[in-house]
């Protein structure tokens, strides 16, 4: 398979998407201004090198990392947004990813949150993954436009402020447009840890913006923090359409549904290859089944 690219215009619209990821948390934009970067960017959705309608960026601006994903979305706009409201529905999407060994929404006077621990890619005792608390807010949610996020404070290894915001706008044809803003802030501790990690185990790994070329004409794509960026705000991108997928199985056959779509999703970007299918199946099955206990 052939890597695939995404080059990084630097236009109004990319503009316009890194300064939603690294605004403050009550800043967004509406439903009319989504709509209005979903026709800015139809050239760029329409041919890409991702092979689905979608548009990526990545910013770093001091002590703060962000990924930007726009996307089309083949579901429409009622499904999506009844979808990715409710705090259960985000556990089953977060739980696809590789590293996250377990996530439980709980509802309590102050609000809903969803207790999550990260860990290692690979099968990992629950007990030893990082917990994150992350506190769900449904910003808005109306016939034409819905936003909801998720904010944990502290993060593992000196990151903090981690960020996932949704938003989505109705487009033609029942489909759906939808905004992932993925960021966290890093210091001085959690800079070591990443260096260390680009110095061994994501040593060699890229994003998908491509920055250059190399003699031979062939694309070069942006690594270090950014291309790991890349690589999660991915990630969780294909979580959210596997997880909307699923929902038109039955309800016994959800979970292998989007077990499967996502890793197929991910096989297809070299970028986010980390093991073998048997391998994943069987650590997310497991991981899917504990999340149903209350472990805090």
């Amino acid at each position: 398979m052939h890597v695939m690219r995404m080059v990084l215009r630097v236009a109004t619209g990319a503009c316009l998407g890194l300064a939603a990821a690294l605004a403050p948390a009550g800043s967004r934009a509406d439903g009319g201004e989504l709509r209005a970067h979903y026709d800015r960017l139809g050239e760029e959705l329409r041919s890409n090198g991702f092979g689905r309608p979608l548009h990526l960026v990545s910013a770093e601006r001091q002590d703060r990392l962000a990924g930007v994903v726009h996307a089309v979305l083949d579901h429409p706009f009622a499904a999506v947004s009844a979808a990715l409201r409710k705090p259960a529905g985000w556990c089953d999407v977060l739980i696809l990813p590789f590293n996250t060994k377990y996530c439980h929404a709980v509802e309590d006077a102050a609000g809903s949150t969803l207790l999550v621990r990260i860990g290692r890619r690979f099968d990992q005792p629950v007990e030893q993954a990082y917990r994150l608390r992350f506190d769900f807010r449904e910003v808005a949610a109306r016939d034409d436009f819905f936003e909801s996020r998720l904010q944990a404070h502290e993060g593992p290894v000196g990151t903090r402020d981690y960020r996932i915001t949704v938003s989505a706008v109705p487009i033609e044809d029942g489909r759906t447009f939808l905004r992932l803003d993925y960021s966290y802030g890093v210091g001085f501790a959690g800079r070591m840890a990443m260096q260390l990690y680009l110095a061994t185990a994501g040593a060699g790994k890229t994003g998908f913006t491509v920055v250059g070329r190399g003699p031979d004409g062939q694309p070069q794509l942006i690594g270090g923090v950014l291309g790991a960026v890349e690589r999660n705000a991915m990630r969780y991108y294909l979580a959210i359409d596997a997880y909307l997928d699923s929902l038109a199985a039955p309800p016994q056959q959800q979970v292998e549904r989007r077990i499967r779509g996502w890793y197929a999703a991910t096989q297809r970007y070299p970028q986010l290859r980390e093991m073998d299918l048997a391998s994943y199946a069987a650590m997310k099955r497991q991981e899917v089944e504990r999340q149903q206990q209350l472990l805090e």
